[in-house]
């Protein structure tokens, strides 16, 4: 008895869902990326309104005053849906160990000067509560947002905001007791130098508008915030002064915020490119928060990097005007 074994090729019917074929096309095979995030958007049968919130239904694209024909060209340019996302993040997080293990293994913390140290506890700590205002933001954005393109990767970056004031959280206790963290609380909520940007993130919590969120948070805020504090002090000022340690137990918040500056620059440009109403609406988000958080970094620039911290700022400030602009927004 002979067994004749013969390979058959098996045509699929269809290469994908029919709501993701609607934009990929019938006889094109989509990526995971397009699956997880096309046609995802619930758009009908709510039954009723929340009653919180009557004026809206459950999902609603009129919450933002920004409008746009279709919400999925918001697209992730770094194609992250929680697979690709995890994985990421997951060689990121071995990269951090691994500096820890380095730092720890050399006593690297310990060779620092203690006034660096307590030069950078006193920088530093505070802001794990701005990471924390991105947190609930973007959480904000992915609960009141609209389309799956544009609140995914939110509910991605809110993780990530979290996991960046628990990586602060971390340097904060490899750089001195437990006590530091008490201590830098006690400065976000009562030191002068601090209370002009409390009041900013707190401003932030109430803004209804899921797309000025976004504008603010993760344009304005990030935007400002991470090149003068990770940059130009943390892998500047203090890598050159003798902390090349906290520049590597520092290295996730560089890598992320350039990473996510791919996402946010790609829908701010997407959606102001729309049409002229939402550029000029956009453009008057920037300008505002943007303008309110140079003004609550003053006191901090000049907290962490005295005589230079004013012209440091501007000059952080104006590649952020030059980043906006060629977003294409209005100056």
């Amino acid at each position: 008895m002979t067994v004749d074994l013969q390979a058959r090729e098996i045509q699929p019917l269809r290469n994908t869902f029919s709501h993701v074929a609607r934009y990929v096309g019938d006889d094109k095979p989509a990526t995971r990326y397009q699956e997880a995030t096309f046609g995802a958007q619930a758009t009908s049968n709510f039954h009723y309104r929340p009653t919180w919130d009557p004026e809206y239904e459950l999902f609603d694209a009129s919450r933002s005053k920004v409008v746009l024909a279709d919400w999925y060209v918001l697209k992730d340019p770094r194609q992250f849906y929680y697979g690709t996302w995890t994985m990421a993040r997951a060689r990121q997080q071995d990269a951090m160990e691994s500096s820890y293990q380095f730092v720890e293994s050399r006593d690297l913390i310990n060779k620092m000067p203690d006034e660096l140290r307590d030069k950078v506890c006193q920088v530093i700590i505070p802001i794990r509560h701005v990471a924390w205002g991105g947190n609930m933001n973007n959480c904000m954005i992915a609960a009141y947002g609209y389309g799956t393109a544009f609140t995914a990767p939110a509910s991605l970056h809110a993780m990530d905001e979290l996991g960046v004031a628990q990586y602060i959280t971390r340097l904060g206790l490899a750089l001195d007791e437990p006590s530091v963290l008490d201590t830098g609380k006690e400065a976000w909520l009562k030191a002068p130098q601090w209370q002009s940007l409390r009041h900013l993130v707190e401003d932030s919590f109430v803004v209804r508008d899921p797309f000025e969120i976004f504008v603010a948070q993760n344009l304005a805020i990030d935007g400002l915030l991470y090149p003068l504090i990770f940059g130009h002090f943390i892998d500047d000022h203090v890598a050159l002064n003798g902390g090349t340690a906290v520049s590597m137990l520092s290295a996730f918040m560089v890598e992320w915020h350039e990473e996510s500056n791919r996402w946010v620059d790609a829908v701010v440009k997407t959606a102001a490119a729309e049409s002229e109403a939402n550029k000029t609406l956009i453009s008057g988000w920037a300008q505002a928060w943007s303008q309110r958080m140079h003004d609550a970094l003053v006191p901090i620039a000049q907290m962490a990097l005295g005589d230079k911290g004013a012209s440091t700022l501007e000059d952080v400030f104006t590649q952020f005007q030059a980043r906006c602009k060629k977003l294409g927004l209005n100056a």
